[in-house]
């Protein structure tokens, strides 16, 4: 099965293309700021610039893990629902579910080791822009020279690999089952990271208000409280779609595919919500801890402003790395529907319809992931603000929040409608053969 899994991927290489672009920029993440533990271990280098160095690997090198499975997670659930045909056509063919398994892994595997290594260059670039930022605002010392060794390499292998295995087997163990999957496994994760946000966020009035790392409880548990809601996605888009009332022929459409689709659609909901439960949180616990400081009249110590570059950096990230994940999952989702869009179109349904239809669709995933997201985010923002300021809601308003739902907005849609505005210039009839 392992030469039939690179077989597969040397056949028909753009099926694992959202697969490898998700490794390579992953593995470019925790790449670029695990070198920073690299640097800070290098001889010569001082104390209070090793620390610098240490903190930023370390936050974000968390960050960047949970954003590398989430986003080859997403990627891979796509793939894998796509080939359910081919599936249970290996299993008819007298494959049995842990060959299939080992087929499905292996390719994954493969296709991440590719991207980790193409990374490797890249990674070094940005690691010496960060090192360059450091260095201009003053954190890090300008003898400390740039080190790219062991650590930043291996953690990028490593990490990559794992989270493509990992979220493989899921993906493949659910659509070879049989019988419908009990998902305790998943139940317990949702429940274990709603508990722990919510534990995260409350812990946040146990802190004085000028305690150093007040920032952390509150931020922590928006992340947890953001992951949960997205393991959730598609209960959650489920309870929603009974109550829309959506009618005429792009609703009723509309409502139908979500209905069906509802699993394969989670792994865009996943980064959505991601997306907008941490750039929420971060930035407005940022602002309210700007102002408090500002306030106070003294100036910034070197540990907020370490702290407040972090978090810019990781806000940068995770647009960054998210809108990328959105682009992923809605190209390969519509593309495949190639095929069910002849078939509407065949049936009666008009271009403009088809074109509707999905418009609905993004409009639905996106207030859905912006919902959500920005429970995950007031979760985080409330307490901080309570705790730092004893006022409930930040003085920033709602122009930062906006911004976060323009961008989400901008990406769900014009991906979706773009792809689909070119798969239906194809004719109907031709569309439907080509998908045959």
């Amino acid at each position: 099965m392992l030469t039939l899994a690179v077989r597969s991927v040397r056949q028909r290489p753009g099926r694992f293309a959202a697969t490898l672009l998700s490794a390579f920029l992953g593995a470019a993440i925790i790449m670029t700021f695990n070198s920073m533990h690299d640097t800070a271990g290098a001889r010569g280098v001082d104390s209070v610039s090793a620390e610098t160095l240490s903190t930023s690997a370390g936050v974000v090198g968390g960050y960047g893990t949970l954003l590398v499975f989430f986003a080859v997670a997403s990627t891979l659930t796509v793939n894998v629902c796509q080939r359910s045909s081919e599936i249970e056509l290996l299993r008819c063919s007298g494959a049995t579910p842990a060959q299939i398994k080992r087929m499905i892994v292996g390719e994954s595997v493969a296709v991440a080791l590719v991207g980790a290594l193409l990374a490797i260059g890249p990674a070094m670039l940005g690691g010496r822009a960060l090192l360059g930022v450091f260095k201009d605002s003053g954190q890090v010392a300008e003898s400390v020279d740039y080190t790219f060794g062991p650590i930043a390499l291996y953690s990028g292998l490593d990490i990559t690999v794992l989270a493509a295995a990992g979220a493989a087997f899921l993906a493949v163990r659910r659509a070879t089952r049989r019988s419908r999957p009990r998902g305790r496994g998943r139940t317990f994760l949702v429940l274990a990271a709603l508990a722990l946000g919510v534990l995260s966020v409350g812990s946040t009035f146990a802190f004085s208000p000028t305690y150093e790392a007040l920032m952390a409880p509150a931020a922590y548990g928006s992340i947890l409280l953001a992951v949960g809601f997205a393991l959730l996605s598609p209960k959650l888009l489920k309870a929603l779609l009974g109550r829309l009332p959506l009618t005429g022929p792009s609703g009723y459409l509309a409502v139908r595919t979500l209905r069906v689709q509802a699993a394969q659609l989670s792994g865009v909901l996943m980064p959505l919500i991601l997306f907008t439960g941490l750039a929420t949180a971060t930035l407005y616990i940022q602002a309210v801890e700007n102002d408090a400081i500002d306030a106070t009249g003294v100036p910034k110590s070197v540990d907020a402003k370490n702290l407040e570059t972090l978090n810019l950096t990781v806000v940068g990230i995770i647009v960054v790395f998210s809108c990328i994940m959105l682009i992923n999952s809605l190209y390969a989702a519509t593309a495949y529907r190639r095929k069910e869009f002849g078939q509407q179109r065949l049936a009666g349904a008009t271009p403009r319809q088809v074109l509707g239809m999905i418009g609905i669709e993004s409009l639905v995933l996106t207030a859905t992931g912006v919902f959500f997201g920005t429970a995950a985010g007031l979760a985080g923002i409330i307490p901080f603000t309570m705790v730092r300021t004893d006022a409930a809601l930040p003085d920033q308003g709602l122009g930062i929040w906006f911004g976060i739902v323009a961008v989400a907005a901008a990406v769900t849609l014009g991906t979706s409608l773009l792809t689909a505005w070119r798969v239906l210039r194809a004719p109907a009839i031709r569309a439907v053969a080509l998908a045959a």
